[in-house]
This record gives structure tokens, sequence and C-alpha cells, in this order.
């Protein structure tokens, strides 16, 4: 089981749901989804194969593995909506072309240049481009990996509102006793959702990192999991609140004070206050632990549509459809760097990402942010214009970066998102 762990599952850290091409909220006179049998360097993907499911992390297997990762490892349901709400459809696919070095492309370059499987934009409640690659198709849950980790954000949003944390200042410790005597438990909610908390935890993606370890203590399920996955980070480096260092058990962390917060698991929380409310067409899952922890830093699995769903609620910062879901005001303190927090701001972070609660944010003077997920999962965000664009995808190595997707983006904004 460690030698599983050490490939797909490490290097990648952190179902069913209608027919191909139907939109389960509501009858489409509009164009409908559009499926491709190949995409990007196929054949190294595993097209001759069928794209096998197995849990190995060289090519030709990652394209069945990203889509089926909770056939592969142990998952709890959130169930789908019992009445999923409509997503409409532009007539027709707009044109879209976006500047990249010093060439123009267009979104048929960037399918074809990439290894994209799923690539779906919308603005406000319609739908104007919804692609897949590989022979994935709208039934397909495709993985989160990081991306979990802003939901994890807004739902500890949700946890305050509704009175079962006080404070965002509150330690960890006052919520998960068993982490008392731990620097992380010593550690504010605040600090752990701005990756700060100043606790040692290298995340290199290599097979030997902390991270790996991690893997293999929650959903690997080669641990205890529960308290026990996070206990052995406890050398505090520098002090809390002072600097950005990613750390997904950070996030695990956050889970385990979410789930003794309100009493339930995470995922059975998702679908009371987000999943149902927000009309998600099709079951998702959550991977867990051996204790029965969400992996909550990585590893939801859900369709194409509803990442778009989860994308546009953020957009209306947390209102869907005349109903506040997540706090606006939450929303809005989980996506910008405030003046006292040099540390987070874009180019500090990253050249052109500073970091909020578990969310990446855009530079510039327009509000932009991004989920991001290892191996090119992205769900980019703006509120101004009420634009998403989800992209799942399968790049080979999981720290591969993504500066064509930004440029892609840029380009979606651009002509889109007047």
């Amino acid at each position: 089981m460690r030698e599983l762990a050490l490939g797909i599952v490490v290097v990648a850290l952190v179902g069913c749901a209608t027919p191909p091409g139907s939109n389960a909220a509501g009858a489409a006179a509009e164009s409908g989804p559009r499926f491709a049998a190949g995409g990007h360097d196929a054949e190294a993907y595993g097209a001759r194969e069928g794209y096998p499911v197995k849990i190995i992390s060289r090519a030709p297997f990652l394209v069945g593995a990203f889509s089926h990762f909770d056939q592969l490892f142990e998952g709890r349901e959130v169930r789908r909506s019992a009445t999923p709400s409509r997503l409409a459809r532009a007539s027709a696919e707009p044109p879209l072309r976006y500047r990249f070095g010093v060439n123009v492309y267009t979104l048929d370059d960037y399918l074809a240049r990439n290894p994209i499987a799923g690539l779906l934009v919308a603005r406000g409640d319609t739908i104007l481009i919804e692609r897949y690659q590989y022979a994935r198709n709208d039934r397909h849950r495709f993985t989160s990996f990081s991306m979990a980790k802003t939901v994890t954000a807004m739902l500890i949003g949700v946890a305050i509102a509704d009175g079962h944390i006080r404070s965002v200042d509150d330690l960890a410790a006052a919520y998960v006793p068993a982490l008392a005597d731990t620097e992380y438990g010593r550690t504010s909610l605040r600090h752990l959702l701005q990756m700060s908390s100043g606790v040692r935890f290298s995340e290199t993606y290599s097979g030997r990192d902390d991270s790996a370890r991690l893997v293999v203590e929650t959903f690997v399920q080669e641990g205890a999991g529960g308290e026990e996955a996070v206990k052995p980070y406890n050398e505090r480096g520098w002090p809390s609140g002072t600097i950005f260092s990613y750390a997904s058990v950070e996030t695990q962390v956050l889970g385990l004070v979410l789930r003794a917060a309100v009493g339930r698991p995470v995922a059975e929380y998702l679908q009371e206050k987000i999943w149902e409310p927000m009309g998600a067409e099709a079951d998702a899952t959550w991977l867990i632990d051996r204790a029965g922890q969400e992996a909550t830093y990585c590893c939801m699995n859900a369709v194409l549509r509803d990442y778009a769903r989860l994308g546009l609620l953020l957009a209306h910062d947390g209102n869907w459809r005349g109903r506040q879901l997540i706090p606006a005001a939450w929303i809005n303190d989980a996506t910008r760097v405030r003046d006292d927090q040099p540390h987070l701001r874009p180019g500090t972070v990253r050249r052109y990402l500073g970091y909020g609660y578990q969310v990446w944010i855009l530079s510039g003077e327009r509000r932009m942010f991004v989920l991001l997920g290892v191996h090119g999962q992205a769900i980019f965000v703006d509120p101004s214009s009420r634009l998403v664009m989800v992209q799942t995808a399968v790049f080979k190595r999981a720290g591969d970066p993504i500066l064509e997707a930004y440029a892609l983006w840029r380009g979606v904004v651009a002509e889109l998102g007047r």
C-alpha cells in the first residue's frame, strides 16, 4: 500500500449523474456539451487502452484515475439536490482568443495544446462553453485535489454564521482538545486559513516529503487518521501569522475543527449547507481516512457542472438565486488581502498570486480569485461579471505550471467579462 501511496496519490496530492450531453436541471433547446475521444497527447494518456482505471502515477493511468478517484479510495457521499437548479445555455459557443507569449490562440488551440479533461465557462446562470476530452463526459466525477481546500474554508465561514464556531481567531484546540499540547492546537483558525501557522511542513510533491506522509495517513488509510494524522508536525519554525508557507496539513486541522464544531461529518455539512440548496445535479463524494474524517485538504469528486455551480455561488458572493448560503462578508474577507498582511500579497506569495482563506487571489485591481488543485485543476472566479471558468486536467506532474490557463482566463474575462 505504501508503494501505491508513493505513486499517483502522493504525487497528486493534493459514479454517474446524467446521460452524456444532458442537463439534469432542465430541457435544452440550446447547444449542448461537446465531447471528444482524444485530446493532447492522447496515446500517451492511454487512449489505445481505453484510459484504464488504475492507481499508477504514469501518464496512461491519470485520465482513468482522476475521473474515478472515489472508486479507488473510500469516500463519503454528498447527495445531489432533490430539485437540481437549471443552468441555461448560450445558443452558440462564443469565439475565444487569448494571447500567450507572442502568439494568439483560440479555445481549440488551448485544448489541443494542454491535457484538459473538462472545461466549462459560465456567466450568471448560463453555460457558454462546455467541453470534454479523453472520452470523459458529464457523468464523470472529477477529483478536485486542493480545490477542496476552498470548500473547507467556506464551510468554516458557514459554521461561524451558524454559531458552531465563535471566532476565526479562536485556537484550534478550543474545538479539538486532542491537539491542546501541539503547535497546531495553539494556532488560530485565521492563520490556518491563511497557511501562515509557522509550523514546519514540507510540500514539494517529491514522494518523500511531509505531504506524502499525510496522504498515507489519511485517505490511503495506512494510519489511524483523525487527530493522529496531524500530530507529527509539531515544530514551529517562525511566529504564527508572519510568513506564508503552503501546507496541506493546515487544511486537515481545519477539517478536524469543523467536524468537532458542527458535530457531524464534513460531507454531511456540505450537503446540507451548500450542495442541496445550490441545486447540485449529481452526487459528489469526499475521500475519508480510517477514522472517518474527510481529507479536507483534497479529494472531493464532482461532475463538471456542479463545480461550475460552486464557482457561480462564489461569484455571487455566496448568494444562490436569492438565498445567502455563505455569508457575503466571509467571502469578501476570504478573497482579499488586508493591508496589515503583506506576507499574503500577490508578488510575495507567488509572482501573480496572493492568498486568502484557502484560496488564491489574482493580482490586479479587479477582485478575482482561483481555486487550484495539482495536475491542473482550477476554478477561476470573477465576481464583478459573475464569470467562472472550470478546468479539470491531467498534467503529468503534480506541480506542472498552468501558465497558459491564466492566459486563457485573461482572454475569457476580456471577451466575456465586460
